[in-house]
């Protein structure tokens, strides 16, 4: 069954090497933290948490708005108060629901190929999904980026946080 979903993925920076320096309890700790924040926020956010992997998410979700707030407040979480930082790719599109609780598609591959373009702290969406955004968030447009498996360069925005309300003064 084809689906329109936005898909992001999230990852912790430096994982590996925070292990190896730390010990497995101490990247235990880590991830129970992270994996607590993101049920949460999913939670309130309406976003599926698609799947786990290691250190990281799949995130869905019908609406691009609220996957997005649901990133960008779990990115800025873990930059205040854990150990290491996230990074994220998110991208929508149609795709395949594959076996009731999957999908497979270019949408779901290019989340997971910006989630790894991404720097510690930064969450990548593609420009086409920044489109359909209600423009709650800031974004700033960054170079095409060169993804493993697609052909041409990629549109990229940088998800920078929410935009500041503007209040408004009686005359």
């Amino acid at each position: 069954m084809r689906v329109t979903r936005t898909f992001a993925f999230l990852d912790l920076s430096g994982f590996t090497a925070y292990t190896e320096a730390a010990g497995d309890d101490a990247a235990v700790a880590v991830l129970a933290q992270l994996r607590a924040l993101l049920r949460a926020e999913a939670e309130r956010w309406g976003v599926r948490v698609t799947k786990w992997l290691g250190d990281g998410v799949m995130l869905s979700g019908v609406d691009a708005d609220a996957v997005v707030a649901c990133c960008a407040t779990v990115r800025d979480e873990v930059a205040a108060g854990s150990t290491l930082p996230l990074r994220g790719g998110i991208a929508g599109g149609a795709v395949i629901m594959f076996e009731g609780d999957d999908y497979v598609g270019a949408a779901v591959n290019m989340a997971a190929r910006l989630c790894h373009h991404a720097e510690p702290n930064q969450l990548l969406i593609s420009a086409a999904t920044a489109a359909e955004l209600s423009g709650a968030v800031a974004m700033r447009e960054l170079p095409s980026a060169r993804l493993g498996g697609f052909d041409a360069p990629v549109p990229v925005r940088e998800i920078l946080g929410p935009r500041a309300q503007q209040s408004l003064s009686a005359v």
